[in-house]
């Protein structure tokens, strides 16, 4: 119990932090999303639904306030898992948006994004766990696993 209330704080605490910063200045992340909106959305905009968002500062106002609205759940353990799966479901594109290693051709820009696309592989297991822990109440574990790992590959498999 007590671990709990240390671990999900600290793992919120990075989406607090980076959802604030991104809703403090959007022009410096919309780029980010204006790529990845490129590889994905950019191939199927013309089915698309007009309430869907489809420029790069609204999808980065709605990312930022995920990270913040959900982050802040987390760390009150508030929907843990609810909030957790938000954050997964987050991380994935914003991994793939921003540090796409296997783009740069400098070593040392390949390191970093490598670095960080690792460290975002990290948090996002910390979350699947967060997102499947049931304090001792085993139910719809697999179904929420599930449902995270297809939301994610049918992502991925867009980007690509």
């Amino acid at each position: 119990m007590l671990i709990r209330r240390l671990a999900r704080p600290l793992l919120a605490s990075i989406f607090i932090y980076g959802g604030i910063q991104e809703l403090r200045n959007i022009s410096a992340h919309a780029p980010a999303a204006s790529h990845l909106l490129e590889q994905t959305a950019g191939q199927v905009n013309e089915t698309l639904p007009d309430q869907v968002p489809a420029d790069a500062e609204t999808l980065a106002r709605i990312d930022g306030s995920v990270k913040v609205g959900a982050g802040v759940l987390l760390a009150l353990g508030k929907f843990p898992r609810l909030s957790s799966l938000l954050l997964a479901a987050n991380i994935v594109p914003t991994t793939l948006a921003a540090h796409a290693f296997w783009e740069h051709e400098d070593a040392e820009q390949r390191g970093t994004q490598t670095i960080e696309f690792l460290k975002n592989l990290g948090v996002l297991g910390g979350l699947l766990v967060s997102a499947t822990d049931t304090v001792g109440k085993e139910r719809e574990e697999s179904s929420l696993l599930l449902c995270l790992m297809l939301f994610s590959w049918t992502l991925s498999s867009r980007a690509q």
